[in-house]
C-alpha cells in the first residue's frame, strides 16, 4: 500500500511560522514521524509540498492515481482552491483533510473548507498527530475496501 501526503501554501515553513498556532515541528520533522508509523503499518508515503496552486493539482494529476488513499493539508487553498477541490475528485480515491490548527475556532474566513465536501474526512486541530490518525484510518479504509 502507498499513500500521499501533500501540503500546501506556507507549509514549508512550519517550524518558523506561528508556532502558537502551528506548532514548533518543521515539515520535515512530521514527515519523520509519518514515515516512522508507515513503517510501523508496512506502508510507504510519499511527500509533496508546493506553495502553488497549480503544482499541487498537476501533481494530483500525474501522482494521484497510483496509491490507495491521499492525506492533505491544502493551507490558505482550503478556503478558495476550487480547482484543487475539482483535481481531489477526479482521483476517485479516499482522500483525508487535515490542518493542524483547529480552523474552525480561528478567523472566520478559515472557518470554511472548499475541500471538505469532496473529501473522506477531516481532521482539524490535533497538530502532527493530525497526519499519523489519517494514516491509520487510510489504512484501515483500503484494507476494508471490497
Amino acid at each position: 500500500m502507498s499513500f500521499r501526503v501533500i501540503n500546501g501554501p506556507n507549509l514549508n515553513t512550519l517550524g518558523e511560522r506561528n508556532q502558537a498556532i502551528y506548532g514548533t515541528l518543521t515539515l520535515l520533522e512530521i514527515e519523520e514521524k509519518i514515515r516512522c508509523l508507515a513503517n510501523d503499518l508496512g506502508v510507504e508515503v510519499l511527500f509533496f509540498q508546493s506553495n502553488n496552486e497549480g503544482d499541487i493539482i498537476d501533481y494530483i494529476q500525474r501522482r494521484g492515481t497510483d496509491v490507495q488513499g491521499i492525506i492533505i493539508n491544502p493551507g490558505a487553498l482550503t478556503h478558495y482552491g476550487l480547482s484543487l477541490r475539482d483535481a481531489l475528485i477526479d482521483v476517485q480515491i479516499p482522500v483525508i483533510e487535515v490542518h493542524l490548527s483547529n480552523i474552525y475556532s480561528r478567523e472566520e474566513f478559515r472557518r470554511h473548507s472548499v475541500i471538505t465536501p469532496v473529501v473522506r474526512g477531516q481532521l482539524t486541530g490535533l497538530g502532527w498527530r493530525g497526519y499519523t490518525a489519517a494514516l491509520e484510518l487510510l489504512v484501515d479504509i483500503v484494507k476494508e475496501k471490497p
